[in-house]
């Protein structure tokens, strides 16, 4: 499947706030965000009023960066997000938390999405004991999320047993065990993005 392969940084300096797409990068004085916060390229010092579309627009390109989706599928979940019983904009931002890249993510099985990602298409994860390499995987509740028995002993899934991570309070993680379970459906006050997704469902309403 298609995916963005350019630099990260960049779309953060776009949006102008940080979408935290690099990992423990985002957290330094490296991020390109702190060193440069402007737009890229040779008209990004000139700041522009946004109209209403351009508001309703960017919103939509964050939340797109941020779970690392392209249009055609992005569209598809705010479609399903439509036929689903409830606000359509908070169903939305629950089927890309429920994607099982951002939910080893948000275990602390990865240091980024785009991490995550990766993970997952290497095969070293496993739902409910079977491998799963399908990043978009839509998890469930009570399902249980593991690293695969033959790579918990990688030096990277090692070192996450060192390292301290706040847990949703959907999600369940046991590092030692290397697993994590889905407990409950991610409400919008779980999910810490800076998106304001009622202007992503007004642009896609029009």
């Amino acid at each position: 499947m298609a995916r963005y392969t350019g630099p990260s940084c960049k779309l953060c300096r776009r949006e102008g706030v940080k979408l935290y797409l690099k990992g423990d990068r985002c957290y330094s004085d490296k991020c390109a965000i702190v060193r440069r916060p402007y737009a890229p390229g040779q008209h990004g010092h000139n700041k522009k009023k946004l109209t209403n579309y351009g508001l309703q627009l960017r919103e939509k390109q964050k939340a797109k960066r941020i779970y690392g989706v392209l249009e055609s599928q992005f569209r598809k979940y705010y479609e399903e997000a439509e036929r689903q019983k409830g606000i359509a904009g908070e169903n939305l931002l629950r089927l890309l938390e429920m994607r099982l890249d951002n939910v080893v993510f948000r275990l602390g099985f990865a240091g980024s999405r785009a991490e995550a990602r990766q993970l997952v298409r290497h095969g070293h994860f496993t739902v409910n004991g079977k491998k799963v390499t399908i990043p978009s995987y839509q998890v469930r509740v009570n399902d249980v999320i593991a690293v695969k028995e033959g790579s918990k002993n990688l030096e990277k899934f090692k070192s996450l047993q060192e390292v301290a991570t706040t847990t949703p309070k959907w999600l369940t993680v046991d590092k030692e065990k290397m697993e994590g379970q889905v407990t409950a459906l991610p409400q919008r006050e779980d999910i810490d993005i800076p998106v304001n997704e009622t202007l992503i469902v007004e642009l896609y309403s029009k």
